[in-house]
C-alpha cells in the first residue's frame, strides 16, 4: 500500500528549494519511506510506499506527509490521497 499526495509550491530561490526537498526527504528516511515524485516550478506530486520488502505505507505514514506538507508556508492546495495498491494501482 502506498499513497499519492499533489500541491502547489511557491518556492522563490535555490534556497527554498533545498529547504523543501531536504525537510521532505528527512521525514520519509525516518519514517523508512520511499518517494517517487516530479513536478514544476509551481506544482509537486508523488506516490509514497514503504523502503521495506512486502510491507506497506500506513494511515499513519500517509497523516505524517499531509501534515508536514500542509504546515509549510510554501506549499497550498495540498491534496494527499487514500492508501492505494501500489503494485496494482487500486
Amino acid at each position: 500500500m502506498g499513497f499519492e499526495f499533489s500541491c502547489a509550491v511557491n518556492l522563490q530561490q535555490e534556497s527554498d528549494f533545498n529547504q523543501f526537498f531536504d525537510g521532505l526527504g528527512e521525514l520519509i528516511e525516518a519514517r523508512n519511506l520511499l518517494i517517487e515524485g516530479g513536478g514544476s516550478a509551481n506544482h509537486f506530486e508523488g506516490y509514497v510506499m514503504s523502503n521495506t520488502r512486502y510491507e506497506s505505507a500506513t494511515e499513519e505514514d500517509r497523516k505524517a506527509i499531509e501534515s508536514w506538507l500542509t504546515s509549510q508556508d510554501s506549499i497550498s492546495d495540498t491534496v494527499v490521497d487514500k492508501l492505494s495498491d501500489a503494485y496494482y494501482g487500486y
